[in-house]
């Protein structure tokens, strides 16, 4: 098996292919899909490979398990380098990443009751929460999930939060170890993978600014990948780097083929994408097989004539 690297840095362990940790192999429309709507709760830890294996206080795994029931993803987190509890009551973040504006909102509960998870996945902020205005960076750092993550994302999550304080926390799985360091951007569920500390910060200070980067961009969280992908081809084709000028109208499927009708800041695209397989650079040895898309087509249509919001 071959042994992952960030940096040049051997992670003991790692039994990902060549590449997947230091940006060399594609990590383009991987983001997690069935992210729309997110409860992130504070606890210290330790973490169990799964969520609901965790030692946690019966009222967490209340919250838990309603989310779950209503589609709403839940995440562990914690700050770096911290493991005290929070103290009185339940942190609690929870977002809406698909929204035509999304927003992030904050809350501390007396009980799972406290918060009303029907009025999240309706798009309405909770009434025992209070809108975010700042943003909020996760860190994948979840250990018994898999080791790259901590080992990679650690030392990420504490770099990122010396840069900026009480936004950063480290998390749990958020989908895709082999992309470890992984880092998503709240509100809007934009995912990074194979991350430096470099790339981080460069990401973290895009967003900030209403941005992507493109490099080590996976995607936006709660899309289908083909769209992600289309919308991925789409600005690297424009050039379009602000976080809403990109956004699918349209699309049908065909088999393994993708048709779709995206909104750049100017024009409109058709965008015909594919699957494909790529061998890994450790050969057939490797189980894992890394599965991206390709461009098929991609026709400018006709001019957009309304604006578009930096951040929808």
């Amino acid at each position: 098996m071959a042994t992952g690297s960030v940096s040049g840095a051997a992670v003991r362990g790692c039994t990902h292919p060549r590449g997947c940790h230091t940006g060399d192999l594609p990590v383009l429309a991987s983001a997690t899909v069935g992210a729309r709507f997110w409860l992130l709760i504070e606890h210290s830890g330790p973490w169990a490979s799964h969520l609901e294996d965790c030692r946690l206080p019966e009222d967490v795994h209340t919250l838990i398990k309603r989310a779950v029931h209503l589609g709403i993803r839940p995440q562990l987190i914690r700050r770096p380098g911290r493991r005290s509890p929070y103290g009185t009551g339940i942190h609690v973040m929870v977002a809406d990443s698909t929204a035509a504006q999304p927003w992030l909102a904050e809350s501390v509960l007396a009980g799972p009751d406290d918060l009303d998870m029907d009025a999240l996945v309706a798009g309405v902020v909770p009434e025992s929460c209070i809108l975010v205005s700042e943003p909020v960076f996760l860190v994948c750092t979840h250990a018994k999930r898999n080791a790259c993550c901590a080992r990679i994302g650690l030392p990420l999550a504490r770099t990122l939060a010396e840069i900026l304080p009480d936004r950063v926390w480290e998390t749990s799985h958020v989908g895709g170890d082999r992309y470890a360091a992984n880092l998503v951007c709240l509100p809007h569920g934009l995912y990074y993978g194979s991350m430096s500390q470099a790339a981080a910060i460069a990401a973290a200070d895009a967003y900030r600014s209403g941005e992507v980067i493109l490099d080590r961009f996976r995607g936006r969280a709660g899309i289908p990948e083909p769209l992600q992908a289309a919308e991925h081809f789409v600005r690297s084709h424009t050039g379009e780097l602000s976080v809403g000028g990109v956004a699918v109208e349209s699309s049908r499927s065909d088999g393994d083929t993708t048709e779709a009708f995206v909104r750049g800041s100017d024009a409109r695209f058709r965008v015909v994408v594919e699957p494909m397989t790529l061998t890994t650079p450790c050969g057939t040895a490797c189980a894992d097989t890394i599965t991206t898309y390709r461009l098929v087509t991609l026709d400018r249509l006709a001019p957009v004539r309304y604006a578009t919001s930096a951040l929808t």
